[in-house]
């Protein structure tokens, strides 16, 4: 296998140039899920993972980083480790608003971690063995501004966990927004509930700062919220399908998706379990399976609606300006090809 890769695209034939991608991760069960999902799409060359707290803590992403690319095959595939907690704010005004007065210091601290959804170990309590490669000399930061700078315009970041680090790389290279491609962001719930409450998304809500500093950076970014992916799932029946395919991750993925889909059914009496993760890697290799609005998007970083994303959808000319006015739009998605969506990831799970 050719683990810098390269495979058809994915509406069939073959990519003389696969397109750049680093994954921001977080695994996490839907996260192994989409990760594979890559490996198995060579119309992507794979510049490494850089790994964030969310589903768990950053040290333990970065073990299941390392073990991903282990079991795909691609054990030299770069994987760097990302802050081990949200952005604080005072690193914040400090670097985006010098000679401003710092009104708190008390944000950041211990992150939010979800193993009652991915068991203590992230992959659905299977407890898998060290891995034998070893992350990064290069920080998760460090690592995605040396990618966009080394190719500009032509790195993709699918960012599936806080946006930690991307904050972090937008303060460390003010150019990053405009010589990054494209990021794909898992996260939000647009004029819907929440996962955490019922203002904020749980990536969102893990660093509400950096998120906001993301959104409003000028990058070419696309918001997948759970708005959208809470409409597609692997009910019983595809979970079953994909245990019985000849899929070459589908064994592992079936292993790790009992304790996942036994949340999904305490939880949200869903009888399987929602595709956050391979929804959002859809969005990458298959924007046109979805519809989008394109507005300026600001989170909320305080108070009991702390994580809320909130688009103006440009419906109304204000008369004067609020938080909103003076940024770039993002790309918001509206709706979803639910039965197409379903197949690919589907395809690609199962995929021999």
């Amino acid at each position: 296998m050719d683990c810098v890769m390269s495979n058809s695209n994915s509406h069939g034939g073959s990519s003389a140039h696969p397109s750049k991608l680093i994954i921001d991760t977080d695994p996490g069960i839907d996260d192994s899920m989409a990760i594979f999902m890559a490996f198995q799409s060579p119309e992507l060359e794979i510049l490494g993972l850089t790994t964030i707290f969310g589903n768990v803590t950053t040290e333990d992403a970065t073990r299941n980083a390392l073990l991903l690319c282990e079991i795909a095959g691609c054990p030299d595939v770069p994987v760097a480790e990302g802050s081990p907690e949200p952005l604080k704010v005072n690193d914040i005004l400090i670097s985006l608003w010098p000679n401003q007065p710092i009104i708190s210091l008390e944000k950041g601290g211990r992150p939010r971690v979800a193993d009652y959804v991915h068991g203590s170990d992230g992959l659905g309590n299977i407890f898998f063995p060290p891995p034998k490669a070893k992350k990064s000399d290069k920080g998760a930061s460090e690592f995605l501004v040396d990618k966009v700078t080394e190719f500009p315009g032509e790195v993709s970041v699918l960012a599936l966990g806080p946006l930690t680090n991307l904050a972090l790389a937008i303060k460390r290279d003010s150019c990053f927004a405009s010589k990054v491609k494209n990021i794909v962001v898992l996260g939000g719930a647009f004029f819907a509930l929440g996962n955490v409450s019922p203002a904020a998304e749980a990536n969102i809500y893990g660093d509400p700062e950096a998120a906001d500093i993301v959104f409003t950076s000028g990058a070419n970014i696309v918001v997948v919220g759970i708005n959208i992916t809470t409409q597609v799932k692997m009910a019983d029946s595809d979970l079953l399908e994909l245990r019985q395919s000849k899929g070459k991750y589908a064994q592992l993925l079936s292993d790790m998706c009992k304790f996942y889909r036994d949340f999904h059914v305490k939880s949200d009496g869903v009888y399987g379990v929602f595709l956050h993760d391979p929804i959002s890697f859809m969005a990458l290799v298959r924007p046109d399976l979805f519809t989008y609005k394109k507005g300026v998007v600001r989170v909320e970083t305080q108070g009991m609606s702390v994580g809320h994303t909130l688009m103006d959808q440009g419906l109304k000319k204000w008369n004067g300006s609020n938080p909103w006015t003076g940024y770039s739009p993002v790309s918001v998605a509206w709706t979803v090809n639910v039965d197409e969506v379903l197949s690919n990831i589907k395809r690609l799970l199962m995929k021999p």
